[in-house]
């Protein structure tokens, strides 16, 4: 079926890690394990309105997920690890300034680079899923977009870059399964990388990254080096 990679991930002894996007029902991949008897972890942002995050929290445990705030996260999160748990992270967020610039949709895109660093430090596969809603009823299809696993990145030079960089494309591969589902209100590429703000071309070094990736051919390459000179362009008018 279309979700047994990740399936056959999660049935097993050891922790993973599990990523989706702002697609279709993102809230159900993490209930749905829960339903069936699977220990599941979700990092959140607490919601600012604390009354509709008691709700929301309330909700999200009530059938055995245990959500962990984002805020002095890495004591427990260790602990998961530990015991062979599962955790689950939304991962289309802008990252901001200091994130890790990656490609999304044909445009550099800041990205946390502490899914990549959390993986790599404790060699975790990390699953990348979608729930995507069938028909007009409450039916939906699980998808698994891809699996990183340890040896996909132990021979890289920067594997931190490699692993965010794949598991990014996998997120943009399940949104483009139907785009009408995903959530674009977000300014996903509201941050944009020092070489943009400093009005210079994408640089060699990243070049050479981005050259490592199966998916960048020459075509994905020179839409890249051209949104850079656009974009530094406008920054660098924006400013006078």
């Amino acid at each position: 079926s279309q979700a047994m990679r990740g399936t056959e991930l999660m049935i097993g002894e050891k922790p993973a890690i599990f990523l989706a996007p702002h697609a279709g029902n993102w809230e159900l991949l993490g209930f749905f394990p829960t339903l069936m008897g699977f220990r599941m972890h979700a990092l959140a942002r607490p919601l600012d309105n604390p009354m509709l995050w008691k709700w929301a929290l309330g909700k999200r445990e009530s059938r055995g997920m245990r959500v962990i705030t984002k805020f002095g996260a890495t004591e427990e999160l260790q602990e998961i690890v530990n015991s062979g748990g599962r955790i689950a992270f939304i991962a289309d967020q802008n990252a901001g300034e200091d994130g890790i610039f990656v490609p999304y949709f044909g445009q550099m895109a800041s990205a946390y680079k502490s899914i990549a660093l959390f993986a790599i430090r404790y060699e975790m596969p990390v699953a990348v899923g979608v729930a995507l809603r069938v028909g007009d009823g409450f039916n939906y299809a699980i998808h698994t977009m891809d699996i990183i696993r340890p040896e996909d990145w132990r021979d890289h030079d920067d594997p931190v870059f490699y692993v965010t960089a794949r598991y990014t494309h996998a997120m943009e591969r399940a949104v483009m399964l139907d785009p009408a589902q995903y959530l674009w209100i977000h300014r996903r590429w509201r941050s944009r990388p020092k070489w943009e703000r400093e009005g210079k071309p994408l640089p060699d070094r990243i070049k050479a990254k981005l050259r490592t990736l199966p998916w960048i051919d020459d075509a994905a390459m020179a839409r890249l080096e051209e949104d850079a000179l656009r974009n530094g362009r406008e920054l660098a008018g924006s400013a006078t």
